[in-house]
């Protein structure tokens, strides 16, 4: 018994033949599933719940439960691969091949995760283009623009204790910042507050189009709050509704950028599963020819879900008997390396009336080959129309990085004529995440830096292409990956696991970081058998040093090696050593 205050009299907990009631029970589905089971233990009922009232008890309950039922789902899927049908990825399954061969490995056995597992990286990856198809569909008009609008939703003052006490005990307990200054603050960088605290005062909201407005902080007197004095300068934006509701730190910031909309959904969603189907109208009794080539030639392939609905299971699309005006739809993404499918969906988003493949490769009277040769036919490739394409239409889904990954990929795979002015034409979603983060002077550098570290796969420069060259420090492009914040709350967590050796160790290294001569060479060889926790001793020092607000890279001889090490890299890569 793991609870017996929960359950005194060892009352049994779910079993694999444990059945659903009689008016439960359905033809495919007899048994209860965990998280039924745990769904029904939870919820709340009318009356007296020794389980709702156990406090820090019930939280643990809860997460074995989840870890319970997730690994439950997990050991499903990887004992049922082949009913995933697996090898309809075969790109993945060339790749790791190729990666196999190229690290003189075995091909060892590949196991996917299906975007129907909530949290996979599928799954998250569709969440996000769904969230990104609904921003193509609605106006730009529906975001908040005017500082009344601001005002209503965001507010950076401390609240009126007399009128709402509640909402005022929540800001000074959770959206009051520092005061820093002191200089193990994780907020400081170089004697300055990396969030800029404290603001300025201000009497009312200042618009920005292109970043974060200026909230208004009027000059109020200041309140006490633990030993400090506090006024308006050091409050977090927040949002009256949300802290209330959730009675937590929940910093609210209002992006004013029509593209900044992408990083409201990048932290929910940090990163396709296909079907074949046929399309054909439902039985035989409204059978209009002319009817249908007039309505297919007025709908592309992504509209019909506003006019049609799919069936799984006979896998057809049916014909809406209502609804559809507020349907938003969207064509999977598809990599450019998957070329037969990357230009089908090149014709499905621009080519209207087809309803077999003989009509989507047809053109003129000719019927073509290959989809690639349909697009040529159809004027889709003329120039660098295609990568500019490409481009614009991830940058309606994809993150910036994802986008200069693609601008790589596009550089080394494609025939594109005129890098330079890809580059030009593509520079503001490009650079969106550097602009946001230092400047619009700066952003290009820096997103430069990092397409030239990117190059370095396909044998490729920014000399080579044409492109501007920069000569940038590696660790500036890392800082922007790590969160000073949530490394420091890793670093503390890595070292309360320390045992008295790895201390030692860590000490040792840290305060030769810290306080040794600067003009000083310092190696360390660190030597134990296989699961001592040399690996766990790197990751420490690594959360430690990023925790401080300080850049630090961590260097393997091998990709395997690096790959252990958080933010690792290759010494040929980071040193430039010639390939022998």
């Amino acid at each position: 018994m793991t609870y017996p205050l929960l359950f005194p009299r060892g009352e049994c907990s779910w079993n694999t033949g444990m059945e659903h009631v009689e008016e439960r029970r359905t033809a495919k589905r007899t048994s209860v599933t965990q998280l039924q089971y745990y769904t029904y233990r939870l919820s709340l009922r009318n009356g007296f719940s020794i389980l709702h009232n156990s406090g820090k008890l019930l939280q643990q309950y809860i997460v074995d439960a989840y870890a319970k039922t997730e690994g439950s789902r997990l050991h499903f899927l990887r004992q049922n691969q082949k009913d995933l049908r697996i090898e309809l990825f075969w790109a993945l399954l060339d790749a790791l091949k190729c990666r196999a061969h190229n690290e003189n490995l075995r091909t060892g056995k590949l196991i996917m995760l299906p975007s129907s597992f909530q949290g996979s990286l599928r799954h998250m990856q569709q969440n996000n283009q769904d969230a990104m198809a609904m921003v193509g569909k609605f106006d730009s008009e529906s975001k908040i623009r005017t500082k009344d609008d601001i005002d209503k939703f965001v507010g950076a003052e401390l609240p009126d204790p007399c009128t709402d006490l509640r909402l005022f005990q929540i800001v000074t307990k959770c959206m009051v910042h520092g005061p820093c200054g002191t200089i193990n603050s994780p907020c400081m960088r170089d004697e300055q507050c990396c969030k800029s605290f404290p603001k300025q005062f201000k009497d009312d909201t200042e618009e920005n189009v292109n970043g974060y407005p200026i909230y208004r902080r009027r000059a109020t007197e200041p309140v006490q709050v633990r030993k400090y004095s506090i006024d308006n300068r050091w409050v977090v934006p927040y949002n009256p509704w949300l802290l209330k509701k959730f009675n937590a730190h929940i910093n609210v910031e209002v992006f004013a950028s029509v593209k900044s909309v992408k990083y409201l959904y990048k932290y929910v969603y940090k990163e396709n599963d296909a079907a074949s189907v046929k399309i054909q109208k439902e039985g035989a009794l409204d059978h209009d020819e002319i009817l249908s080539f007039v309505e297919a030639h007025n709908i592309s392939y992504s509209d019909i879900p506003q006019y049609y609905v799919f069936d799984k299971s006979t896998t057809n699309w049916k014909k809406r008997q209502r609804g559809g005006q507020n349907v938003i739809e969207r064509l999977p993404v598809v990599s450019i390396l998957d070329t037969e499918r990357y230009y089908l969906r090149m014709l499905l988003l621009r080519k209207s009336g087809a309803i077999s493949f003989d009509d989507i490769l047809t053109v003129n009277g000719l019927r073509c080959i290959a989809f690639q040769q349909e697009c040529q036919e159809y004027g889709l490739l003329r120039g660098d129309q295609q990568w500019h394409g490409a481009l614009n239409e991830a940058a309606q889904f994809q993150s910036p990085r994802q986008l200069r990954m693609l601008f790589a990929m596009i550089c080394g795979f494609g025939e594109v004529e005129d890098v330079p002015d890809l580059w030009v034409q593509q520079q503001v979603s490009l650079c969106e995440d550097f602009v946001h983060r230092y400047s619009e002077k700066t952003g290009p550098h820096y997103a430069l830096a990092d397409i030239e570290e990117l190059l370095t796969s396909y044998n490729l420069s920014l000399q080579k292409l044409h492109l501007p060259t920069v000569d940038l420090p590696a660790s500036v492009l890392e800082r922007a990956n790590f969160d000073v914040v949530e490394e420091q709350v890793k670093a503390n967590s890595y070292t309360m696991r320390l045992n008295s050796e790895q201390r030692n160790v860590v000490e040792i290294l840290l305060s030769s970081v810290y306080n040794g001569a600067a003009d000083t060479s310092k190696c360390y060889f660190l030597d134990g058998p296989a699961g001592t926790g040399k690996t766990f001793i790197y990751s420490t020092l690594l959360h430690t040093i990023r925790g401080r607000g300080d850049d630090v890279i961590p260097v393997a001889s091998t990709r395997i090696a690096a790959t252990l090490l958080i933010g690792g890299k290759i010494a040929h890569s980071v040193f430039k050593f010639p390939l022998i």
